[in-house]
């Protein structure tokens, strides 16, 4: 990529990074390399280095030159913007041409992962690709068993060549009925399974639309759905869950594609949801990062743009059936076969959304690792073409995955103990998904990566992932009480969505959240805990007299319940610190700390793309306060004993 560097150093360049709440613009020096943008600061202090990747670049623009100089803006594919200010015209239009041809690569061997080459060797990197074994997830559920089998009718792609290689297909599903439904059904993508519920053995299959048109109708697909079913022994019935809106869907009938017809499969109960299609959300999206980017908006501007964009509204839908689907699967003990039209994005997120309903593994920083891994990697969603890795056609963009993260953090938000990450672990994610940096999200199907040799040729982002997980870790997780919930039930009422203000309103100053403080509080806390374990020895050591520890018993403060009625759908949770005294000669004084409660969060014209869906190819956690007030109402704040431990020489 060097042939199109026209200049590749630029002195006396001003950069305004607003993703950081930076006011002022800092001065230095402007290097284009083959992968990054580089900043060096002038100030010689500091020295600090700006780097922006080129393939994170979804646009730059050229704004109407300043009295000062020439004009650049860079934003970036996770929302970042930053502004350059070039003294020499020539210079600045240098920059613009070799910056727009560097962020849109024409082909894989320019993406930045077939060039990185982190410190491990040949070895370490092919295991790298080994990390994730969705073999062992699918055996984690129960599976192969007597109702489910891996089929190995698609290997080497013979039947759908979008589609992993090994599949689970119900038992009964003879290969003349998998092979005859997969040619009713829009490229091949029959159905299989995707989840398997091991307490109600109900399952949660995918496929594609069907090619029925106005009339057309398959004995083959009809007996696969009839074996889907039968593979509930306690239901008599499955759900076919159409994601899109019912309109689209008729209007698919047209180009001989369509939905069931229940008077053909008369085993089913036909659902539409009603998630918009590809166009829609690239359109709402751009919307709510215009919202994020207001410069000090009037409430009335900020509302009005948040409506406008749509954004929460089809959050709700994604959301909506991910909770629809886990309520059939867990509470009525129904299989569920998702589609939308080709099966590769609504489909993946209904049914992604309602694994994390149903399975609280999947509420962990390696279980999420492989639910993107099996409904989005594996099963053929087109990262390369959603996400604009290459210089392709701009209507093939389209925000999906991002949907999908989001569900998982506005279920955060509700469930803020029920998840082992944090909001970083989701960002890091979606930074990785436009980065290129890795080959994991490279190319549309396993197919095309087995084809481009990403194993030998890239990394994995997996296991490096798994490797920073110390700072992806949430404090309020609670294992013990997750998987006692099992199931979760948000509530989608409209007054429960926020905006996601850490990924789209990157332009303000940044807070840290009351999470990240309790995280630091504690890494602080173990510190200082190590400190006291080094003095203490060294004391003992010096004395001779060995330190040891007394049980006695304190008086705690009881939870009044009538408080916790009001404390979100997850318990308070209670922290408890060991009792020391600073006078080692009255050991009877004693600092005594209650138990407490986690800090409260504080938390125009129509496009006709719109209303096509012939996609081408295509409860706030309420918590008291971490510091105690012992003046207040005995009423919420009563007394009971608790164990505790003081130090005697």
């Amino acid at each position: 990529m060097m042939e199109h560097i026209r200049t590749p150093k630029v002195e006396q360049v001003r950069l305004l990074d607003r993703s950081s709440g930076q006011r002022k613009a800092a001065v230095g020096t402007l290097y284009l390399s083959a992968t990054h943008t580089i900043f060096v600061e002038n100030n010689p202090e500091t020295r600090k280095e700006t780097w922006i990747l080129h393939s994170m670049v979804s646009s730059v623009e050229r704004p109407p030159p300043s009295p000062v100089g020439s004009q650049l803006l860079l934003r970036s594919k996770d929302f970042r913007v930053f502004q350059l200010l070039v003294p020499n015209e020539r210079d600045c239009l240098d920059l613009h041409a070799s910056l727009t041809r560097l962020s849109k690569p024409e082909k894989y061997s320019e993406l930045y992962c077939m060039s990185f080459n982190p410190n491990v060797n040949k070895e370490e990197r092919e295991e790298s690709w080994s990390f994730i074994d969705l073999m062992e997830d699918y055996k984690r559920m129960g599976v192969p068993n007597n109702l489910w089998v891996c089929t190995m009718a698609n290997s080497e792609y013979r039947i759908c060549d979008t589609y992993p290689s090994e599949l689970f297909v119900p038992k009964s599903a003879t290969p003349a009925v998998i092979v005859g439904s997969s040619r009713f059904r829009s490229r091949g993508r029959f159905p299989v399974l995707s989840y398997f519920h091991q307490d109600t053995l109900a399952a949660i299959c995918r496929c594609s639309q069907p090619l029925s048109g106005f009339s057309g109708r398959c004995t083959e697909d009809e007996m696969m759905l009839q074996t889907i079913m039968k593979s509930n022994p306690g239901s008599e019935y499955i759900y076919v869950v159409d994601t899109r809106p019912k309109l689209n869907a008729m209007a698919n009938k047209a180009a001989g594609k369509g939905y069931e017809n229940e008077d053909h499969y008369t085993n089913i109960k036909l659902q539409f949801i009603g998630i918009e299609n590809i166009h829609v959300m690239r359109s709402s999206q751009q919307k709510i990062v215009d919202v994020g980017e207001l410069r000090a908006p009037s409430m009335t501007d900020f509302l009005w743009g948040l409506e406008n964009s749509g954004w929460l509204k089809h959050i709700k839908a994604v959301l909506d059936a991910g909770a629809f689907i886990a309520r059939a699967v867990a509470d009525e003990g129904v299989s569920v076969l998702v589609h939308c039209s080709d099966g590769w994005d609504r489909t993946a997120q209904a049914c992604s959304v309602a694994s994390v309903l149903l399975d609280p593994f999947y509420r962990t920083i390696k279980g999420l690792m492989i639910l993107i891994e099996r409904d989005w990697v594996s099963f053929g969603h087109k990262f390369s073409h959603r996400y604009g890795h290459l210089d392709t056609d701009p209507k093939e963009v389209s925000p999906v995955i991002d949907q999908f993260l989001e569900c998982v953090w506005q279920l955060s938000e509700q469930f803020p103990c029920a998840f082992e990450f944090n909001e970083s672990f989701l960002t890091q994610i979606h930074l990785h998904v436009y980065s290129c940096q890795y080959g994991t999200f490279l190319g549309n199907c396993q197919k095309e990566r087995r084809d481009m040799r990403l194993c030998e040729r890239s990394h994995s982002v997996w296991p490096q992932l798994w490797k920073d997980r110390a700072q992806f870790m949430n404090p309020l997780y609670k294992a013990e009480l997750t998987q006692s919930q099992g199931i979760l039930r948000p509530n989608t009422s409209p007054f429960c969505f926020k905006m996601w203000k850490g990924l789209y309103n990157r332009t303000e100053r940044p807070t840290q959240a009351p999470v990240d403080l309790l995280s630091a509080v504690r890494a602080e806390s173990q510190q200082l805990e190590e400190e006291l374990t080094n003095h203490e020895e060294r004391i003992a050591a010096l004395s001779g007299r060995p330190i040891t520890w007394e049980k006695i018993d304190v008086p705690r403060r009881k939870i009044n319940q009538s408080y916790l009625r009001f404390c979100g759908p997850d318990p308070p949770t209670t922290y408890h610190y060991p009792i020391t005294s600073s006078d080692p000669d009255r050991t009877d004084k004693l600092c005594h700390v209650p138990a407490n409660q986690t800090p409260p969060l504080q938390v125009k014209g129509q496009d006709p793309d719109e209303f096509s869906d012939l996609e081408s190819g295509v409860a706030d956690l309420s918590r008291s306060s971490s510091g105690c007030d012992y003046s207040k109402d005995q009423d919420v704040n009563g007394f009971n004993s608790k164990e505790g431990l003081v130090r005697a020489h």
